[in-house]
This record gives C-alpha cells, structure tokens and sequence, in this order.
C-alpha cells in the first residue's frame, strides 16, 4: 500500500485545514479501525506504515494524535464541510 505523507502529529485548529482536507479518507480509516477495536498497532502499521515493535513512541503518538483529530472531525469539522456544501 502506499502511503500517504503525513506530519507526526495534525495541526491543530478549531477551524478545518487543508490537512484534514487531505487526510479525511485516512481519518475515517482510523475511526472504523477504533469501531472495529482493531489493535492500534496494526491500524498504524497498515495505514501509516510504521512499525510500532521499531518505532513504539512515534507509532503511538502518530497514532493517537491523528484518532483525536478523527474525532474532532466527526464531531465538529463536518459542520464546516456541511456547511460549504
């Protein structure tokens, strides 16, 4: 799989970014991988393609900062897409 370049962890904003405009189909990957209860180590491996054995802290981090920002984003950011719609 290829994977899409991504920061460590998403800007943070109350307002959408065009990180989140970039990264929306990852966000929704993450959160049917939470609805699934897939192990957070797999869900970064496959769509981060990081290592979490090699790499435990980034992974966790990566991981962990961008499932919050997929919340953020199923909870307030899609008003501002409905929005521009």
């Amino acid at each position: 799989m290829t994977h899409q370049a991504f920061l460590d962890e998403p800007p943070q904003s109350t307002l959408l970014t065009s990180y989140d405009r970039a990264h929306m189909k990852l966000y929704m990957r993450l959160l049917d991988a939470e609805t699934d209860a897939a192990d957070w180590r797999e869900a970064v491996a496959l769509l981060f393609g990081i290592d979490a054995g090699r790499e435990p802290e980034r992974a966790y981090r990566v991981h962990r900062s961008h499932l919050a920002r997929a919340r953020w984003m199923r909870e307030y950011g899609y008003r501002q897409l409905a929005r521009e719609a």
